[in-house]
């Protein structure tokens, strides 16, 4: 892990956590949205959650 702080590392965590929590919720919104354009909004919106969860992620494993 490169040089973090404990704050610094505690708000990485606080922001992967809240990306997992969108990327939970916007993908449940996706899939009972019966509007396609709505569903699909959801559906990427969801993905750029996850994408930066992920970015987010690679800190840590640093």
């Amino acid at each position: 892990m490169s040089n973090l702080s404990q704050i610094e590392l505690q708000n990485l965590r606080h922001f992967i956590l809240s990306s997992s929590i969108e990327n939970t919720k916007l993908t449940a919104y996706s899939n009972t949205s019966v509007d396609p354009q709505v569903k699909q909004l959801f559906t990427k919106v969801s993905q750029d959650s996850l994408n930066t969860k992920e970015t987010l992620m690679t800190f840590l494993n640093n």
